[in-house]
């Protein structure tokens, strides 16, 4: 017997203001179908929930996310309709981040793994060395069904990019990331198991500091130009691909540039600067509107989160009232029909 899990709905059955649709198909499908199948027009993925029929079995292929019952495709979890050519798949909300190769993603260090090697009692004993399954590397947490991997030789160390990473290195592992730290990193490959390989090997990437991390469903973040947003507040956004983002105090592109020689004291720092009250303050607002746009299931844009910036300084309240309800429906209303 199958069963599946129930999900709240949003409030009225809505989805960016207006009534949730289905799939875009092409006019002659639709009649084709008939006018009694529950499709939309043009408009993209929509939202979806459990139990909802979305077409008929007959026409379309059931994928991911949906099953067929009574002749028709009906989805299985919560989430977005996507539809690829006669092939009907649900992405599900609440599920784990899918890595593509050269994603930008945020992450936490877990595991710091090296090669360890000593001497016997006396200076004759040989260099015996004991190696760990996964040497010379830091396990990430990038919010992935396992673990990411970062190398040693694939993050800058001091000296240049290109130079070999040599044994001191690995025993000042713990001084350029240990466990808990925050990182920015690159999707570089894959390995056999399926864990994604990082890299930090540009200053745009590596530690983070001086802001706020919060945590969305992947789905909500959409695939951007680029997603290192300066908004004018003086906050910095990394829209990590992986539904991890961070907010942060501003850094001028100055302190970014010279890879060659590079400061490392600076870049691998674990204290913050100090950060202004005003500061403080926009930050706590982004990640407001963050938090706010992601209960409505509202995808995350630079565009949009300009806007709902814009709108927020507008209405001159404080940060701590974009929580309220009221509030926080009336900023989603705004933004999703500005946009």
């Amino acid at each position: 017997m199958i069963t599946y899990t129930s999900f709240p709905l949003p409030p009225d059955n809505t989805y960016n203001g207006s009534r949730q649709h289905h799939l875009d198909v092409a006019e002659d499908v639709m009649m084709e179908l008939g006018d009694d199948q529950d499709l939309s027009e043009a408009g993209g993925s929509k939202l979806t929930y459990p139990g909802e029929p979305l077409t008929s079995s007959q026409a379309y292929m059931r994928g991911h996310g949906t099953y067929v019952d009574n002749e028709e495709v009906i989805a299985s979890v919560a989430g977005t309709i996507e539809r690829v050519n006669k092939l009907v798949t649900v992405r599900a909300i609440r599920t784990r981040y899918n890595p593509e190769v050269g994603d930008l993603v945020v992450g936490r260090i877990t595991e710091v793994l090296t090669t360890y090697s000593f001497r016997g009692s006396n200076n004759l004993t040989p260099r015996c060395h004991v190696r760990q399954v996964q040497p010379r590397r830091w396990k990430v947490d990038a919010n992935s069904r396992q673990d990411a991997v970062l190398m040693l030789s694939s993050v800058n160390l001091p000296g240049g990019v290109q130079r070999r990473k040599l044994e001191s290195d690995e025993l000042q592992m713990r001084t350029f990331f240990e466990e808990g730290d925050l990182l920015v990193a690159e999707v570089q490959a894959f390995f056999s198991d399926g864990a994604m390989s990082l890299h930090t090997r540009s200053l745009k990437y590596g530690k983070l500091r001086n802001g706020q991390l919060v945590t969305v469903p992947p789905i909500l973040v959409r695939r951007l130009k680029s997603h290192f947003i300066a908004l004018p507040c003086g906050v910095d956004l990394i829209l990590g691909l992986n539904g991890y983002i961070w907010v942060s105090k501003h850094v001028k592109e100055s302190e970014q540039e010279g890879e060659e020689g590079f400061d490392a004291e600076a870049v691998y720092s674990n204290q913050n600067d100090p950060i202004d009250d005003s500061t403080r303050v926009a930050i706590s607002r982004v990640t407001n509107i963050i938090l706010v746009l992601s209960s409505h299931f509202v995808p995350l844009t630079d565009t949009l989160l300009l806007e709902a910036y814009e709108w927020t300084v507008d209405q001159e309240g404080g940060a701590k009232d974009l929580l309220q309800e009221d509030v926080g429906n009336a900023l989603v209303a705004t933004v999703t029909a500005r946009l």
